[in-house]
């Protein structure tokens, strides 16, 4: 005999209609309060398909004048020292920040920190990472005044909270097996860590400072148009002062200089983890 034979649906099989009349109105209210909210922000920003027609011969202007481009020595050999600048910017502003972020790192992770250091350090860590390099490169440069110094210091600080977090997280993801083993032969926090935790966390700090280092070689042609140096800066020059051909060098350096490096540090960390 069929144990699963059919049986005609009665009124308790069928759901109840979610949508009340309650939902319905919220659900409406909510669409309605979309639309608005949208609307006005279109109006805001000042959202105008005739603008974007009506500058397409200042935009052909601008490209037909960035060719030919100036492949002049002089220009090379600037191009070639401002980009060898950005990078320096990059490389130095990112480990300052790892070397400061790896032990600050340790004080905040649960399992590692002492009870007196999460909660402040961690909040230092947001508290940098909530603000963007640019605006501290605002800063800086009010500071100290135009350059590459004002820029690498931006870079630094902000890379200290997003490298900090990074690296606390590595170790609060450990295997806890090889930290319980040498706390049951007696092992010292320190020797704990020595021993336990960084052979663990190694490959992927390694990983994540290659991943800040190439983010910064982009913040660093950003900070350049705000005077902190490298090649954005050089750009932001010679587009004041409407040398397109010369602009059209520097953006293919940016374009080149980017995916080079995004190769790069993809690559090497595909071989480290």
């Amino acid at each position: 005999m069929n144990k699963n034979k059919s049986h005609p649906l009665v009124a308790d099989d069928i759901p109840s209609n979610p949508l009340t009349t309650t939902r319905i109105a919220i659900l409406s209210l909510s669409a309605i309060g979309a639309l608005i909210i949208y609307f006005l922000s279109f109006r805001a920003v000042e959202f105008s398909f005739s603008s974007l027609v009506n500058g397409i011969d200042n935009m052909w202007e601008f490209i037909g004048g960035m060719f030919p481009p100036d492949l002049s020595n002089s220009i090379l050999k600037k191009v070639f020292d401002e980009t060898l600048l950005t990078i320096q910017l990059a490389l130095v502003g990112t480990t300052i920040s790892a070397l400061i972020a790896f032990p600050l790192s340790f004080l905040a992770a649960k399992n590692t920190a002492p009870g007196w250091s999460y909660a402040p350090v961690r909040f230092f860590f947001n508290a940098v990472r909530a603000i963007d390099t640019l605006i501290f490169a605002l800063i800086f440069v009010a500071w100290v005044g135009l350059g590459p110094f004002p820029g690498m210091l931006a870079m630094a600080i902000h890379s200290i909270g997003m490298l900090g977090k990074l690296f606390s997280e590595a170790i609060e993801n450990i295997d806890k097996g090889q930290v319980e083993a040498l706390k049951s032969v007696g092992a010292t926090r320190m020797e704990v860590v020595r021993w336990a935790v960084i052979p663990q966390v190694s490959t992927y700090f390694i990983s994540y400072f290659l991943y800040r280092f190439e983010i910064n070689i982009r913040a660093a042609v950003v900070l350049g148009l705000v005077g902190a140096g490298g090649i954005g800066q050089y750009l932001k020059t010679n587009m004041d002062l409407y040398n397109y051909d010369t602009v059209s060098v520097i953006i293919f350096t940016i374009l080149i200089l980017v995916m080079t490096i995004d190769a790069f540090s993809n690559w090497l960390r595909r071989k480290l983890i």
